[in-house]
C-alpha cells in the first residue's frame, strides 16, 4: 500500500509543469524608478485558448501534449497555406485556410489570432475561465451535467479537430446575419460597429484576445496612476492608484478602476460599467478585480475575479499569461474615413422604399443613391 502510494505520488509530481514544481516566486520583477514592479512594455495575449471550455473537455483544465501539438500544427498549415503564392488550381483546391472565394470576408493574411495555446505556468490550459467546467455560472442553475465521454483522449481529440476546422470567416459576407439587428439610426448599431469601443472586450475588464487581431497592449505605469493603451481600436484604461470609487453614478466606457500595488502585484477594482459594456449580462452591480503579477522576465500572469450578486451566487474568474509583443502598437484608426455606416443605413433606407412601393426583389444600383444624402435624410447630420 505504502509504495503503491509512493507510486502514485511520484506519477502525479511528474505530470505536473516543470515551472510549477520549481515555483513562480523564484523570479523576482524589477522595480522602475517609482519603487513599483515594472509592468511597463507592449504585451499581448494573442491565443489559441478560448475564453470559455468546450463540453468536450469536461473538467479537465489542461491539453495534453497530443491535442497542443495538433492544435498548433493545424493553426501553422493554415498560415503556411494563407502566405503561399495562390494559383488557380490551390485556390479551388485547398481546405487549410489560404485565398478565400467569400469576397464579403477577409482572409488569413488579415488576422492575427495567436499561434500557441495559453500555457500558465507551463500547463496549456483548456479555457481561459477557471470555474470547474470551464463556463460562466448560470444563477440558480445546477450545472449541466458532462456528456459521456468527456475529458477522455478520444473527446478531448474531437475538441481539438473541431476547433481547427472552425472557418471564422465563414459567416462574413453572409446575407442574413448581415441584416440582424435595428438599422434605424446610428445608435441602434453595435458599439463596436460603429468604432466607439473596440470589439471582444480587448480592453474590458476583463480583458480578453478577441480572436481576430490587435490583442495587444502597452501598460505605462506612472506615480499616480497606470494607462494601458490597447491597440484594438485606440482604446485606453486609466487606472487611479490608492484612489477611491467615484460616488455618482456616471458609467464611463470600462467603468472606473482604481488600484494600488500588493507586494509585486498591481491588483485593479472596477465599477460603474455602462449597461453596453455588460459581461454575461452583468453591469449594473458588477465588480471586477484584476490582478498583474510579472512571473517572468518573458511573463505577466494576468488574473481575473468577477462579482454581481444580482446576476452570479459566488463571484468566479480565470487567469492567462501575457507574452510580449514583437514590434510596437500601432493607431487603429477604425471609424476615420470609415463610410460603412452611411452606407449600412442607406441600404436599409433603400429596401424600405422598395419594399414601400413592391418593386421586384433586383435594385438598380443606382436607387442605393449617395450613402451620406440618405443617411442625413433619415438621420441629420450637421
Amino acid at each position: 500500500m505504502q509504495r503503491a502510494l509512493i507510486c502514485g505520488l511520484a506519477a502525479l509530481v511528474c505530470t505536473l509543469p516543470a515551472s510549477a514544481l520549481a515555483g513562480e516566486a523564484a523570479y523576482k520583477a524589477p522595480h522602475n524608478g517609482f519603487g513599483q514592479p515594472d509592468l511597463g512594455g507592449s504585451w499581448s495575449n494573442a491565443t489559441l485558448t478560448p475564453q470559455a471550455r468546450s463540453a468536450l473537455y469536461g473538467a479537465r483544465r489542461a491539453q495534453t501534449p497530443e491535442e497542443v501539438r495538433l492544435l498548433e500544427g493545424a493553426i501553422a498549415a493554415k498560415d503556411a497555406a494563407s502566405a503561399a503564392p495562390v494559383t488557380a488550381a490551390s485556390a479551388a483546391t485547398s481546405s487549410l485556410g489560404g485565398a478565400s472565394d467569400n469576397v464579403g470576408a477577409y482572409d488569413r493574411a488579415w488576422i492575427d489570432q495567436g499561434a500557441k495555446v495559453m500555457r500558465v505556468g507551463g500547463e496549456p490550459r483548456t479555457s481561459l475561465i477557471t470555474t470547474a467546467d470551464g463556463q460562466p455560472p448560470h444563477r440558480g442553475e445546477a450545472a449541466s451535467p458532462p456528456s459521456p465521454g468527456a475529458g477522455s483522449l478520444a473527446a478531448g481529440r474531437q475538441a481539438v479537430k473541431q476547433a481547427a476546422e472552425f472557418d471564422q470567416f465563414a459567416a462574413q459576407g453572409n446575407v442574413a446575419i448581415g441584416r440582424m439587428g435595428s438599422f434605424d439610426n446610428p445608435e441602434s448599431r453595435g458599439v463596436g460597429e460603429r468604432c466607439i469601443i473596440g470589439f471582444g472586450r480587448n480592453a474590458g475588464p476583463p480583458m480578453f484576445p478577441n480572436g481576430w487581431y490587435n490583442n495587444n497592449y502597452l501598460i505605462v505605469q506612472g506615480k499616480d496612476a497606470v494607462a494601458i493603451v490597447v491597440e484594438m481600436n485606440h482604446d485606453l484604461r486609466r487606472i487611479a492608484l490608492n484612489a477611491r470609487h467615484r460616488a455618482d453614478d456616471i458609467r464611463p466606457w470600462f467603468g472606473d478602476s482604481i488600484g494600488w500595488y500588493e507586494g509585486d502585484t498591481l491588483v485593479v477594482e472596477t465599477n460603474h460599467f455602462p449597461q453596453a459594456e455588460a459581461y454575461y449580462g452583468a453591469w449594473k452591480d458588477l465588480t471586477v478585480t484584476e490582478r498583474f503579477t510579472r512571473v517572468a522576465k518573458d511573463r505577466i500572469l494576468y488574473r481575473f475575479t468577477v462579482a454581481d450578486p444580482t446576476v452570479w451566487e459566488k463571484s468566479w474568474g480565470g487567469e492567462y499569461e501575457m507574452h510580449p509583443l514583437k514590434g510596437q502598437l500601432f493607431e487603429y484608426a477604425c471609424h476615420e474615413g470609415n463610410y460603412a455606416l452611411p452606407g449600412i443605413l442607406a441600404g436599409a433606407r433603400a429596401e424600405e422604399r422598395r419594399a414601400a412601393s413592391a418593386k421586384p426583389e433586383t435594385v438598380a444600383l443606382r436607387e442605393l443613391g449617395d450613402p451620406i444624402h440618405e443617411l442625413g435624410h433619415r438621420y441629420r447630420v450637421p
